[in-house]
């Protein structure tokens, strides 16, 4: 183990947790951080104390870190520090009783039913469209109807494999965050338009359902953008306010106002804890509200 057990405890955290690649990157940077800090005071790594740390957080604060990045890196430590104790290198965490700041609570923003079908209506070509185009509007139906209908990350559907889509089950494996696989359902239009896709491809002989410039790669998350910007301003959508993380919310979003239960949508999203899917809990107090307008006995709206 190297002498701060930074990169032992990196390991671990992609071993037995299957922490993501830019997880373990930031986390390294967050150490990094903090240790240059220590090593001015003439202090370590593994040997802070609660003070040092707490004036560590405390500079963050000052020069100007959001509150999320400070809560980000408080967990860093803390898991870091635990990792040490459990490893007998230190007796105590000394980042267990800091305090994380307060996150205001944003609400994800979403798109309306309405709105995600005049997107879904505008992949369409014009009459007189050349093939490149003809081909375009598919895609942009395809990745649409996909996004919609399941809820997947952007990095998750560009990154799909032609092979999960040609067995068509009615179910889709996605491979997500820190290599973690999860089964979603795909609507009919969605494997329709999925299909119709792959047969148009087949002559690129392509491993992706949506092969880049070169066959070889996937699309890249820029080329998609554009794709999107296009389709937004055809449906008369702001694309400023549009982009796949959108979708995904309006997915979670739509699923819950019809009555989906918030494990499932959790099982669906992704998350590997339940407490990301309740972002969207204001779906549910919006439903509770209602219900008790139209239902209650002393709602002056209750229904007879």
């Amino acid at each position: 183990m190297s002498a701060d057990g930074v990169d032992a405890f990196l390991e671990m955290l992609a071993a037995e947790r299957g922490a993501a690649l830019n997880t373990l990157k930031a986390y390294r940077r967050d150490l990094d951080d903090l240790g240059s800090m220590l090593a001015g005071q003439g202090a370590s790594l593994p040997q802070a104390s609660a003070r040092q740390l707490g004036a560590y957080l405390s500079g963050l604060a000052q020069a100007g870190l959001s509150a999320r990045t400070q809560a980000r890196r408080l967990s860093c430590l803390r898991q870091y520090y635990l990792f040490l104790v459990r490893e007998g290198r230190r007796p105590d965490n000394p980042a267990s009783m800091l305090e994380a700041p307060r996150l205001r609570a944003a609400l994800p923003r979403f798109l309306s039913e309405g709105d995600v079908e005049s997107l879904l209506a505008a992949c369409v070509a014009r009459a007189d469209a050349g093939a490149q185009e003809v081909r375009r509007m598919l895609v942009a139906r395809t990745a649409l109807e996909i996004l919609y209908a399941s809820g997947l990350r952007i990095s998750e559907l560009l990154s799909l494999p032609r092979a999960a889509l040609e067995r068509m089950t009615g179910m889709l494996l996605v491979r997500g965050k820190g290599g973690r696989e999860r089964m979603v359902p795909l609507s009919a239009r969605a494997r329709d338009a999925a299909d119709e896709l792959m047969r148009l491809d087949r002559p690129l002989r392509s491993a992706f359902l949506f092969p880049g410039r070169s066959p070889l790669r996937p699309m890249t998350r820029q080329g998609f953008d554009r794709i999107l910007h296009d389709v937004a301003l055809k449906a008369g959508l702001d694309p400023r306010h549009l982009s796949p993380h959108v979708l995904r919310h309006s997915f979670a979003t739509h699923l819950l106002s019809h009555g989906a239960d918030l494990r499932a949508l959790q099982m669906l999203l992704g998350h590997a804890d339940i407490a990301t899917t309740q972002i969207y809990t204001h779906v549910l107090t919006e439903r509770l509200q209602e219900a008790l307008r139209q239902h209650h006995p002393l709602s002056e709206h209750a229904v007879a």
